[in-house]
């Protein structure tokens, strides 16, 4: 007899240790970062171009923070890739702003129903530059 998991239960365990594999990468990066003392953290954080505040911050959201980002992009018909390889710094600030943000919920029900593209104005801190990545046509995806 084999033991097999029903696809509820094999959901919910990848789901488990997807949440424990984010947290042990969280940690042991905040870990790190935990060994340094305050000027070689500044060092990092202006190597970087982050403020420490900001370097802190988006430790501690961990390695998946922006995951929404391009997926959010590609829901606007933005190419994720095009915006990074053309406008790297504003793709790297954006990542920022995504890492950041307190709206995360929201934005992934938004993108499960599809109601992204008309709701993220009201609480993306990426709509300004999502918006005008919509009006150049060079980094859409259906161009």
């Amino acid at each position: 007899m084999t033991l097999s998991l029903t696809d509820p239960v094999r959901h919910t365990m990848q789901q488990i240790l997807s949440w424990f594999a984010q947290s042990f990468e969280s940690s042991t990066e905040a870990d790190m970062l935990a060994t340094l003392d305050q000027t070689q953290i500044n060092a990092l954080a202006e190597d970087c171009g982050l403020s420490p505040h900001q370097l802190l911050a988006l430790v501690k959201a961990g390695p998946h923070a922006a995951d929404e980002m391009p997926e959010v992009m590609r829901a606007l018909n933005i190419d994720p890739a095009e915006v990074d390889f053309q406008m790297r710094q504003t793709f790297r600030g954006m990542q920022i702003a995504c890492a950041e943000c307190a709206s995360k919920d929201q934005c992934r029900r938004d993108l499960k129903s599809g109601a992204i593209g008309k709701a993220f104005v009201d609480y993306c801190n990426n709509a300004e530059s999502l918006n005008a990545l919509r009006a150049n046509p060079e980094m859409l995806l259906d161009r």
